[in-house]
């Protein structure tokens, strides 16, 4: 039996054999090559090696604001975005961040204040999805969550000594299709949850 890394499950099934995980890395997050039998659809065996990073899972909401009708999304730097294209490095994306150990729901509240600071009651889950699952383990959990002004309680931008340096954007509903369209938002999982909204009235 293969010991696994925290937070792995993994299932006992006939068509797949773990056989070997190995540590590459374990600084800021963990790198994981693993070695396994798969068999294929013809009944065949089939060695193969893949390579899985693992950040843990984690959780973004949509805030939105009928009254006003804007969404409040963030602006902020993303290191792997500016080296693949990404002139300034900055991305808009939803509130977001890793689920540490809590609940996707606690999380998110949490994640809301530190970014925003706009204090919210209970959020509405919508999906939960695989954003990269050809290399990133991490399942992301998504909500959604109506506010008012006097929701926000404080500045938001984040927490200093994690690097954070977020900016609070206020987007207005008429805006949102034409920023999606010419790239100005760019991250998938913000398009995601805007997609939702514009699918399912949020925004009406």
């Amino acid at each position: 039996m293969v010991d696994l890394p925290k937070g792995w499950s993994i299932p006992d099934l006939a068509n797949i054999r773990i056989d070997d995980i190995e540590c590459l890395s374990d600084n800021w997050y963990h790198l994981y090559r693993v070695s396994f039998d798969l068999k294929r659809s013809d009944g065949s065996w089939q060695h193969q090696t893949r390579e899985a990073y693992e950040r843990g899972n984690g959780a973004g909401i949509l805030l939105y604001n009928r009254a006003d009708r804007t969404v409040i999304l963030t602006r902020q730097f993303r290191l792997p975005s500016f080296v693949n294209g990404n002139p300034d490095g900055m991305l808009i994306e939803v509130p977001a961040g890793l689920l540490d150990d809590r609940d996707p729901a606690a999380a998110v509240i949490a994640e809301v204040e530190e970014e925003t600071g706009y204090r919210i009651g209970k959020p509405q889950k919508v999906f939960d999805l695989f954003m990269s699952p050809g290399s990133v383990t991490e399942r992301l959990h998504l909500f959604v969550a109506e506010v008012r002004r006097d929701h926000r309680e404080g500045d938001g931008g984040g927490l200093h000594e994690e690097g954070e340096d977020i900016h609070v954007l206020e987007i207005a509903f008429d805006d949102i299709a034409s920023m999606i369209s010419d790239g100005r938002i760019r991250d998938a999982k913000t398009i995601i949850l805007l997609q939702h909204g514009l699918l399912t009235g949020l925004f009406d």
